[in-house]
């Protein structure tokens, strides 16, 4: 009776495994048939083509392609290090006292939906971006930062568990040797840490480059590759939100499935290089 329960679940676990492939496989052939027509139309030049003009049938995804992959870059810069200031903290140099109420607050605002963060943003935050540095406060700097602020939950409690699980033995060693805190931090911690905080890196991009609601609301939805990062911009997300609806040609409609498996494409690429090399070059080393 064991063996046929260890079997059937031996069994469950690889269809569960090969439904994940299954998924994965359908959603990019879906995506491909809907976007032929703007394939077939547009080619290649559809990623570096500026021009959206739905009543004269042009499409071009450069400016959505451009604030995605902008809005995506500013949020993690601003994010990781902070993250990893907040994981270091929490691991390492807080009281015992303090470690569990911060750490809840923080793992608390991962819970707050997207939407709420893009009303924030939109009616407490634009205002203030507009007064320091310009525009009218809808813009990539402003989708950037308020991305970071969402993604930085994942980022900082991933790292602060991986972080948590350095043996204690290794930083006890690296003390009797006359290391300082600062030194365990960087040469102990960190190290043993870098595949947990590559992976919260990797979590955290896959969020950002696909959020949709809270960049609607801080974006600007312009069909222009802006000036500057506080003018209005696009991205493929906020696009798609927008204009899915109001698609009333097959071109249109072709062409926002094209953006949508330009973004597939991005994010599989993205979260699979990082997830082969780098993590597997990390565990080599050790």
């Amino acid at each position: 009776m064991q063996k046929i329960v260890d079997k059937s679940f031996e069994y469950l676990s690889k269809l569960s495994a090969l439904l994940v492939l299954v998924v994965l496989v359908t959603i990019f052939w879906v995506l491909f048939e809907e976007a032929k027509p703007a394939i077939e139309a547009f080619g290649v030049e559809f990623l570096t083509n500026s021009k959206w003009a739905p009543n004269l049938e042009i499409f071009g995804g450069a400016p959505a392609i451009f604030g995605s992959v902008v809005s995506t870059f500013l949020a993690m810069i601003i994010a990781t290090p902070i993250a990893i200031g907040i994981a270091i903290f929490l691991t390492e140099i807080a009281f015992e006292k303090l470690k569990t109420p911060i750490g809840t607050a923080i793992e608390m605002l991962a819970a707050i939906p997207s939407i709420i963060y893009g009303m924030w943003g939109l009616f407490y935050f634009a205002p203030i971006i507009r007064d320091w540095f310009g525009g009218n406060g809808l813009g990539l700097l402003t989708a950037g930062i308020v991305l970071s602020i969402m993604i930085l939950p994942f980022m900082a409690a991933i790292t602060r568990d991986s972080m948590n699980t350095t043996p204690d033995i290794l930083k006890e060693s690296a003390y009797a040797l006359g290391a300082t805190k600062w030194d365990v931090i960087k040469d102990v911690v960190i190290p043993y840490a870098k595949a947990g905080i590559i992976g919260s890196i990797i979590l955290a991009l896959g969020r950002a480059i696909g959020e949709t609601m809270a960049v609607t609301f801080v974006m600007g939805n312009v069909h222009k590759i802006p000036d500057s990062i506080v003018n209005a911009a696009t991205s493929i997300p906020v696009t798609l939100a927008n204009e899915f609806t109001e698609a009333d040609g097959d071109l249109y409609y072709a062409s926002l499935f094209y953006l949508a498996l330009i973004l597939f494409v991005i994010s599989f690429v993205v979260i699979a290089t990082a997830k082969f090399y780098f993590l597997r070059k990390i565990r080599k080393e050790r």
